[in-house]
């Protein structure tokens, strides 16, 4: 294991309303290995590689939100954004995170924009302990400055980018987290052990009741997307 936060290529291979006539559930501790583990936070802010060494240290599954839609979809994301667009990437996206967030016993970065919509912020902040893996703009930058895969900083300006999406995404972040750990030069094994701790004290209730939708499996967003898009209408992709 590294003991540095260093850049990560996007590898594909593999990457809160209540009723209140019911009676809420019992906190839980986070500890609990059924109680799903959630990383929010900027691209760069070290999802990937904190969630693999976290889930190891937990003796958990480790989901990477992005590389798990990947293989759902058959494409990259640029792909997907390239015949989608932004609207059509986020929509997917949704689907998963509703589906991955009802799987016990996880540790799961999700992409730096799942916050966006309301609907997964329900979905993260019910179901699962939060934890917003925070990073500032030259650390982020220096981390993505490589990575091709990223299509919201193919612009002239990648850092302003990140400049912009950090400050409308920050209050999102937080108002999901359970728990915010700067990763800015703290080593990997060293956030990871302060993390577990925390973890051991969080008691949080835990929504029981969510339900899969058949729609969102992973045999029926493969055949939605090879349906509306056949191979000879996807952009050829290296």
């Amino acid at each position: 294991m590294n003991n540095a936060l260093t850049p990560e290529p996007h590898d594909s291979s593999g990457l809160n309303p209540t009723n209140p006539e019911q009676e809420l559930p019992a906190p839980q501790s986070a500890w609990a290995n059924h109680t799903p583990v959630f990383l929010v936070g900027m691209m760069g802010a070290g999802k990937t590689t904190i969630g693999k060494s976290l889930a190891k240290a937990l003796h958990r599954e480790f989901l990477d939100l992005d590389h798990e839609l990947e293989a759902r979809c058959g494409v990259r994301i640029p792909t997907i954004f390239e015949i989608e667009g932004e609207a059509g990437f986020r929509k997917r996206e949704c689907q998963v995170l509703d589906d991955c967030t009802l799987r016990p016993g996880l540790v799961m970065a999700t992409g730096g924009g799942a916050v966006l919509a309301l609907d997964n912020r329900k979905a993260l902040s019910t179901r699962g302990v939060v934890i917003y893996l925070r990073a500032n703009v030259d650390e982020l930058y220096r981390r993505t400055s490589r990575d091709r895969n990223r299509p919201l900083l193919a612009t002239a300006d990648p850092r302003g980018t990140l400049r912009n999406l950090l400050e409308l995404r920050e209050p999102l972040y937080r108002e999901v987290a359970d728990m915010v750990m700067d990763t800015g030069s703290t080593s990997v094994a060293q956030l990871v052990a302060q993390i577990v701790e925390r973890l051991k004290q969080i008691d949080k209730a835990i929504d029981q009741q969510a339900r899969r939708h058949p729609e969102n499996s992973s045999e029926n967003m493969r055949a939605d997307f090879n349906a509306s898009h056949p191979p000879e209408n996807k952009p050829c992709t290296p």
